[in-house]
């Protein structure tokens, strides 16, 4: 597997996989109205020109895996890790994650997920990430902000 960075064509395909990736954690909730599911093409397109989307590649050319970042300030934001739920637990979120870090170093790296994601949870953490803020959105939703500081 390999990653690049996305090209604006890929941007449909990565839309497609997002849709796919997401499903299992729309079951989490027993809903399918979360944002990674109601997102447009035109949203991911903004994301796209607002900073960088990497692609995860397989032998066959297709898009299996993918990230979203951007930079503020000394924080890098990352979002929309996602792994086709074919490929996923062989390490390619920590390979998604890693590739995006490298392409910010030295910077303040901060994502949230849901508390209800305990894989991601734990992908996070393993990764060297720490929960520093919970923010309850809905009675049922609780997103977890986690971050990684920058090695002294």
């Amino acid at each position: 597997m390999n990653i690049y960075k996305a090209g604006y064509d890929d941007l449909n395909e990565i839309l497609q996989l997002q849709y796919l990736a997401y499903q299992s954690e729309a079951a989490l909730f027993g809903t399918k109205d979360i944002p990674p599911l109601t997102q447009t093409i035109e949203n991911v397109r903004d994301e796209y020109n607002a900073g960088i989307v990497l692609k995860m590649v397989s032998e066959e050319n297709k898009i299996i895996g993918s990230i979203r970042a951007k930079e503020e300030g000394n924080t890098v934001y990352i979002n929309k890790l996602m792994i086709h739920p074919d490929y996923r637990h062989r390490g390619y979120g920590t390979r998604l994650l890693t590739e995006i870090e490298n392409h910010y170093p030295g910077k303040r790296y901060e994502l949230f997920t849901s508390t209800r994601s305990s894989d991601n949870i734990r992908l996070y953490q393993t990764n060297g990430y720490q929960i520093f803020s919970r923010k309850p959105i809905t009675e049922e939703l609780i997103f977890v902000y986690m971050e990684k500081l920058p090695k002294a």
